[in-house]
């Protein structure tokens, strides 16, 4: 359920997510952290071509970042790990 309400969370306010949050957010659809350079932090998943970048500005994620990762679960369909 904890999951649920993360996921509720980034849906209804990309503007007011923690950094943690949304990189909770990102490994529960199966990205996985690949490097840090500076303040971002770039994500991979084997089935998205693209990479994933959250940057942490004073404890809060970007919200154009938030909102990018949201389009990617939507574009390429994945689902929670648990749902698999």
């Amino acid at each position: 359920m904890k999951k649920r309400k993360s996921l509720q969370k980034l849906l209804s306010d990309s503007k007011n997510i923690r950094f943690s949050e949304a990189v909770a957010g990102a490994e529960m659809f199966g990205f996985r952290l690949d490097r840090i350079n500076g303040s971002h932090h770039i994500f991979v998943h084997p089935d998205v071509a693209e990479l994933m970048n959250i940057q942490d500005v004073n404890g809060k994620a970007k919200p154009y970042q938030v909102k990018q990762l949201l389009q990617l679960i939507e574009q390429y369909n994945l689902q929670m790990e648990d749902e698999k």
